[in-house]
């Protein structure tokens, strides 16, 4: 079957967890032992530190055809004290095809001493094929069509903290899209619910603005958390006179609990639930809300990504997450999740999608409670194998 998409998902920022190591295996552990190396020197080495990395290369097929190949690279480093300084990180996880397309992603998320403030930025430069099947919750999977576009991302917000945990923030947003073209055939295109976006969608738009950031993060470690919470809201104000294409706003609100059962080893139950929609004005139709296009392309495992798009969608998601082997090389999980997009006309919630799958997981690093995790999803009219560095939520 291949891959039918690429999916990299980097580290997240999180303290290095270096309590009940004793017994615990992964890769670099199989590496020392494989080439006989000084097991004593490098598990020293790893400790003492000041920049972690990590790295994980796949191959997989593409939207309009062709292969790729895609990289995640990850530097995890502290800018004070690690009693009271989370560890910041910036990942840059490009894929390129044979024919042209690629994209360059590059994020970062840096913790200033003792959690004062928060820098969070996500850049992009993508040349892009993505099928689209229009707007609403009951497309049919048929009647699809092949967009090319070049594609410019900028996200950057600033954070204080004002409590324990808690943040507020502000920021600026672009998305441009631009050099939109159809595939050659466009049989389809007649079947595809645009609406009012007909004359609009296939051209280039800009979204700039401001966004306010709210935060709320209890997780100790956000690559692989034992427990916590996490609460972030988005509030983005999209104004023509910062060079929109139309004037527009949008919320996000991204909520996820943790529930752990062991305190020695993974037994884990996360939810995740997630809403996305434009408040007030019309967004290019590029920028509506679709599934798979949250800020880290981690949601609705088991469709296509931009399988449903309108202006509102709510995402939901549960994962059982467990070791098998002793000393936590080896793990699994199990997932289900379920969004809908409003309909366009009306903007009710009316269709609603599942999916569900499983995954294998190998320790890629214990000091950092990172996995490479293989996962397998489907739903009604589709089916797909994930490639992941650390969790999915």
């Amino acid at each position: 079957m291949g891959f039918p998409a690429i999916s990299i998902y980097a580290q997240q920022p999180a303290l290095a967890d270096t309590t009940g190591l004793t017994g615990q295996r992964d890769m670099i552990d199989i590496l020392e032992k494989l080439f006989r190396m000084d097991k004593k020197k490098i598990d020293s080495s790893r400790m003492k530190k000041k920049f972690q990395f990590s790295i994980i290369p796949v191959a997989g097929s593409v939207a309009g055809g062709g292969t790729a190949v895609a990289t995640a690279f990850n530097a995890a480093f502290y800018t004070g004290d690690e009693s009271t300084t989370s560890l910041s990180t910036i990942t840059f996880s490009p894929w390129f095809s044979f024919d042209g397309k690629f994209v360059l992603p590059f994020r970062n998320m840096i913790w200033l001493p003792n959690d004062a403030l928060l820098s969070k930025g996500d850049s992009r430069f993508m040349i892009y094929p993505q099928y689209t099947w229009g707007i609403g919750g009951n497309s049919n999977p048929d009647n699809k069509v092949l967009l090319e576009y070049n594609y410019i991302r900028f996200y950057h917000s600033f954070l204080k903290e004002v409590g324990n945990k808690l943040y507020l923030g502000t920021g600026y947003n672009v998305d441009h899209h631009y050099n939109v073209s159809l595939e050659k055939d466009t049989s389809a295109l007649s079947s595809i619910p645009f609406f009012d976006y007909r004359e609009q969608y296939k051209q280039k738009s800009t979204s700039s603005g401001l966004v306010i950031n709210f935060l709320i993060d209890s997780r100790k470690n956000s690559i692989n958390p034992r427990g916590g919470a996490y609460f972030a809201v988005d509030y983005r104000f999209n104004p023509e006179n910062l060079g929109s294409s139309s004037q527009w706003q949008s919320i996000l609100v991204d909520a996820r609990k943790y529930f752990s059962f062991d305190k020695r080893r993974q037994n884990l139950l996360a939810f995740w639930s997630y809403y996305w929609g434009v408040t007030n004005g019309k967004a290019p139709f590029l920028d509506l809300p679709s599934i798979g296009w949250d800020y880290y392309s981690r949601s609705g495992r088991g469709f296509q990504q931009n399988r449903h798009r309108s202006n509102r969608l709510i995402n939901l998601e549960s994962e059982y997450r467990r070791d098998i082997s002793g000393n936590g090389f080896w793990g699994f999980v199990v997932f289900t999740n379920i969004h809908s997009v409003s309909e366009y006309l009306g903007n009710r919630f009316v269709y609603w999608h599942p999916a569900a799958g499983a995954g294998l997981r190998i320790k890629f690093n214990k000091i950092s409670r990172t996995n490479i995790g293989i996962d397998f999803a489907m739903s009604k009219d589709y089916a797909g194998i994930y490639v992941v560095l650390g969790e999915a939520f």
